[in-house]
C-alpha cells in the first residue's frame, strides 16, 4: 500500500509519466454498465452537489418508484448495448421500507434477463443488506463521495462513517462493492490522494469516478473552476495506481473532459464505463462508447452472470 507522500509524489510527475504508471495496472478490457433512476428527487439529505436534494430548488422532474416492467425493459436494452451490469438507483438516505420488497423483486427480474444486477439505494442496515444478498444482488453501489476530512463540507445530514459502514455490510454478506468519489467539489490535491488511500482500505471491486457537474440552485452551482482537465486525469490515474485490483469506472461528469482526454483516460486508467444517461444529467450514447473502446484497441467485457 502506498503512503500519502508517495502518492503525492506520483501525482506531481509529468502527466505522460503518471499515465504510463497507471497503465501498468490496467487490463485491456472495458466493462460497460447502465442504470435506471428508479425513484428520482425529494431526497431528505443536504449533499451540496445534488439536484435531487429537497433542500434546494432545482428544476428536475421527480417521480416515485417505477414498476418492474420498466426495469426489465431498461435492463434488456442495456444488455443489447453490451452492458455487463444494470443498476436500479433510488433517491433518499435509506431504502424506503414501503418500496423495499419491490426493489428485491426488481433485482430478481434483472438477474433473469442475463445481466448482472446492481443497486444503489442508500445507506443500509444489517437486515436490508442480508435481504439484498438473499435476493441474488450481485453488486451494491455506495460512494464515499469524498475523503473523510472533507465530508463535513459536502453533507451534514449523514456521516462519512454511515457510508463506510454500508460498504462493510455489503462485503459482510458477500456482495461485490462499487464505491467511488465525486471530484471537483473544492477538495485539495492532498484530499484527492486521501480519497485514493481510503478507497484502497475499503477495496471495492469497482470505483466509479464522477466529476462534478455544477447544478443551478445548489451550493456548488459555481464550482466549475474547482478542477481542470489535467487534474481530473491526474486524480483518476492516482486512484487507479492506489487501487490496482479495482475497476476504475468513468461515470457522471466525464463530458467535462475533451474527447482527447476522455480517450487518454480510457487508454491509461479506465476499465469500466457507465454508459448512456446518468441520474439527472445526460451522457454519451452506448454506440459512441462502443466505437471509442474498439478504436483504442480494447475489448468490451461480455455479459456473464
Amino acid at each position: 500500500m502506498f503512503s500519502k507522500d508517495e502518492l503525492l509524489r506520483l501525482y506531481n510527475l509529468e502527466l505522460s509519466e503518471l499515465l504510463k504508471i497507471s497503465a501498468k495496472h490496467c487490463t485491456n478490457t472495458v466493462e460497460f454498465c447502465s442504470l435506471i433512476s428508479a425513484r428520482t428527487g425529494k431526497c431528505s439529505q443536504d449533499c451540496k452537489y445534488c439536484a435531487q436534494s429537497s433542500h434546494y430548488l432545482t428544476d428536475i422532474a421527480t417521480h416515485p418508484l417505477v414498476n418492474i416492467e420498466q426495469v426489465k425493459s431498461a435492463a434488456m436494452k442495456a444488455k443489447s448495448h453490451h452492458a455487463n451490469r444494470f443498476a436500479i438507483v433510488t433517491s433518499g438516505k435509506t431504502p424506503d421500507e414501503s418500496d423495499f420488497s419491490s426493489m428485491l423483486e426488481m433485482i430478481k427480474e434483472i438477474n433473469k434477463t442475463g445481466i448482472n444486477s446492481c443497486a444503489s439505494i442508500g445507506i443500509l442496515n444489517d437486515s436490508q443488506a442480508k435481504q439484498l444478498a438473499q435476493s441474488g444482488l450481485k453488486r451494491f453501489h455506495h460512494n464515499i463521495n469524498t475523503c473523510k476530512s472533507y465530508h463535513p463540507s459536502i453533507c451534514t445530514t449523514h456521516s462519512y462513517e454511515d457510508r463506510t459502514n454500508t460498504a462493510l455490510l455489503v462485503k459482510k454478506y458477500g456482495m461485490e462493492l462499487c464505491c467511488g468519489v465525486i471530484i471537483g467539489m473544492g477538495e485539495s490535491i492532498e484530499q484527492r490522494v486521501e480519497m485514493a488511500l481510503e478507497l484502497a482500505a475499503i477495496q471495492p471491486e469497482s470505483i466509479p469516478i464522477n466529476i462534478l457537474m455544477p447544478i443551478p440552485h445548489t451550493p456548488f452551482e459555481n464550482y466549475l473552476d474547482k478542477i481542470d482537465e489535467e487534474n481530473i486525469l491526474r486524480t483518476i490515474a492516482i486512484i487507479k495506481i492506489a487501487n490496482p485490483n479495482s475497476i476504475v469506472r468513468f461515470c457522471g461528469g466525464r463530458m467535462r473532459l475533451s474527447e482527447k482526454n476522455q480517450k487518454l483516460a480510457i487508454k491509461y486508467c479506465i476499465e469500466g464505463i457507465l454508459t448512456g444517461d446518468y441520474l439527472t444529467t445526460t451522457g454519451k450514447s452506448p454506440n459512441e462508447d462502443i466505437v471509442t473502446v474498439k478504436k483504442l484497441g480494447k475489448k468490451i467485457k461480455c455479459t456473464t452472470t
